[in-house]
């Protein structure tokens, strides 16, 4: 059982775009578009806005995993202008469309998520509520310290020489 002080969960809704394409293979496009706080109590699929070229809709909810020994990357997110939450999806070609393939706060992690190459992978915006509880969540982790690498002894040269026997005698070695 994992120590619950080291990991912490924050609910959140995922909202996604349908783009009409310009192309003639596929008809439209999906992306990820916003990050809610909290899980919303709504039907995941219900349509948010339609103008005709470009629809929203609440995919559903995730839950945005926190993890101690992850502390440095979340604090890294916190700081850079925009904090992010990366998301990815993955079309299905059925009901529904598409699939939440995941979210995370962890700025590695979202990158390894993008190395896949069947999902769509974006970056949108952390809420307010959720940079305040990333935050909290960093401040009582403090960020662990780096590895140091220790120097090795100096070698021996003599470590692996030939000594004579304590009595000073040779018995006829060379």
């Amino acid at each position: 059982m994992s120590n619950p002080a080291s990991h912490f969960s924050i609910p959140a809704g995922i909202v996604v775009e349908r783009r009409s394409a310009a192309s003639p293979w596929v008809d439209f496009t999906w992306r990820p578009v916003a990050l809610l706080a909290g899980a919303p109590a709504a039907t995941p699929w219900i349509c948010l806005d339609d103008d005709g070229t470009t629809a929203t809709f609440y995919a559903g909810a995730v839950s945005l995993d926190l993890y101690k020994t992850e502390a440095a990357h979340y604090r890294d997110n916190l700081t850079s202008p925009q904090p992010c939450a990366w998301v990815a999806i993955s079309e299905t070609g059925g009901t529904p469309p598409c699939v939440i393939a995941g979210a995370t706060i962890d700025p590695a992690e979202g990158e390894a998520l993008a190395e896949a190459g069947t999902v769509v992978v974006e970056a949108v915006p952390l809420p307010p509520a959720i940079v305040r509880q990333v935050a909290e969540f960093v401040a009582r982790h403090p960020i662990q310290d780096n590895f140091v690498k220790r120097e090795r002894d100096r070698a021996d040269p003599e470590a692996l020489a030939r000594r004579l026997p304590a009595d000073g005698t040779n018995n006829g070695r060379r």
